[in-house]
């Protein structure tokens, strides 16, 4: 600053560090946050009784979770194809329904009659035939679900082995299963869509749409399909166009983390 007054070079000092601080000061308001990108996730069930129909699953794009029945007479080798392709793995646990009876569902299934220790037995036998397990959904349950006695001995069963999420399939608006995964502190979702109730692909090209409107608007969604023809033929198509329509496909794992962040920690790790 030689040839510059004391005088002014007080003063641009005093300036340049006014303009600092502002900068300063503003820059974390110059970083705009970005809201995160509206998220979904998919999850396939009825898997483990076709072989070339449960391969078609797993070779969809993305983390499309797959949801294996229990005694599929593929299920060990799908499930463990699915894990092998970073496809997160999930027991589709047959329970009674309102208007099956129970040998409809064949092996495995869950009952009303059945005592605590006879519920847990049958549970551990279905959780133990699907390899690499992350989750578990209700297969039918119209009934089950809506027994808050029930519920409690397959959540605390659940939290017993602490390392499984649960997804509420909601096949009854009158389900309670939800509601005790929370209280139990299971990491837990609900289906907002069911893709494919008419299997036609037309049909299920507006559910899927359906799908990702409601996570534009909620900022999160939970479809449920099976692995009929048209629902796949949609799917391979809409997926390898999501990321262009500014949409995130996410593992069932992760969608729960997103609908928790923010949450106070006693409503996310609620336990009995």
């Amino acid at each position: 600053m030689q040839g510059i007054p004391v005088t002014w070079q007080f003063l641009l000092v005093l300036w340049l560090g006014c303009c600092s601080f502002t900068v300063s000061a503003a820059d974390p308001f110059s970083n705009t946050r970005t809201k995160p990108l509206p998220a979904i996730a998919l999850i396939i069930d009825d898997l483990g009784n076709r072989r070339e129909q449960g391969k078609r699953v797993v070779s969809l794009p993305g983390p499309v979770a797959c949801a294996f029945l229990p005694y599929g007479p593929y299920t060990d080798l799908l499930a463990r194809h699915a894990h092998a392709h970073n496809k997160e793995v999930l027991l589709h646990l047959p329970m009674q329904a309102v208007e099956h009876a129970p040998v409809m569902l064949g092996r495995g299934v869950l009952t009303l009659d059945m005592t605590e220790q006879q519920f847990k037995a049958t549970l551990d036998y279905d959780m133990a035939a699907v390899p690499h397990l992350s989750g578990l959904n209700n297969h039918m349950g119209s009934l089950l679900t809506r027994h808050p006695g029930t519920m409690a001995w397959l959540m605390d069963a659940i939290a017993q082995r602490g390392d499984l999420f649960f997804v509420d399939s909601r096949t009854t608006s009158a389900t309670v299963a939800e509601q005790l995964a929370v209280e139990y502190g299971i990491p837990n979702t609900a289906r907002n869509v069911f893709l494919d109730n008419v299997p036609a692909p037309a049909a299920v090209r507006a559910q899927f749409r359906k799908l990702v409107a409601m996570a534009r608007r909620n900022g999160t969604a939970l479809g449920i399909g099976h692995p009929y023809p048209g629902t796949l033929e949609v799917l391979a198509g809409e997926l390898r166009t999501l990321e262009q329509q500014g949409v995130q496909l996410l593992p069932v794992s992760r969608l729960i983390e997103l609908q928790n962040q923010g949450q106070p920690s006693w409503q996310t790790s609620l336990s009995r």
